[in-house]
């Protein structure tokens, strides 16, 4: 079998690949997405999704001779704009006012990397729509989801108590989450990761 390597500090994603069985180990890139948003500032968010997964899978792969290294990334689109994770749980309260009773997307980037040169990719987006969610909901909310206020882009983590925010998503659960599974399991049987 072909060592398989997942370039991301995401715990989700860690959570995800271990759930469905497979083998991997975990090298955190080196990379400032910052710097590449700043560079890229012509790509749309779904693109920028896959443009950073590539980016991290490279930056990984370049240390990692022979072995087939994902990188993933995820972004949030708001009326056209890319937003970024916020800095300071202080400025979700404005955030989630601006999502409440609309719609936004999720965009995910993956990207499998052999030897420095990409082998496959991936993007997949999905529409999440939030529900016109009381004041009192509100600041219930803020109090209990500590971490996920900055950990992810939309202040919340959709697999625990964020999913009371929606009404309806369009879309997979595992995109939603930052790694759409289905495709990656594909094309890890494809690249002699996991049995076919």
């Amino acid at each position: 079998m072909t060592e398989f390597v997942l370039a991301s500090g995401s715990q989700i994603r860690r959570q995800i690949l271990d759930n469905a069985g497979i083998d991997f180990s975990v090298e955190k890139p080196d990379v400032d997405e910052s710097v590449i948003k700043d560079r890229r500032s012509d790509l749309s968010p779904a693109e920028m999704a896959l443009v950073l997964g590539k980016a991290k899978a490279e930056a990984v792969s370049r240390g990692r001779s022979k072995a087939l290294v994902l990188g993933a990334d995820q972004t949030m689109e708001l009326d056209g704009a890319l937003l970024d994770k916020l800095p300071d749980a202080s400025l979700a309260r404005d955030r989630l006012i601006a999502m409440r009773g609309r719609s936004h997307q999720l965009h995910s980037g993956l990207a499998l990397y052999r030897d420095g040169e990409c082998v496959w990719q991936h993007q997949q987006s999905s529409t999440l729509h939030v529900r016109a969610f009381s004041d009192a909901f509100l600041d219930d909310y803020l109090e209990r989801a500590g971490f996920a206020l900055t950990a992810s882009v939309g202040a919340y983590a959709f697999e625990g108590l964020g999913a009371q925010l929606f009404e309806k998503i369009d879309g997979d659960y595992y995109a939603i989450l930052g790694l759409p599974l289905l495709p990656l399991l594909d094309a890890l049987r494809e690249f002699d990761v996991i049995p076919a």
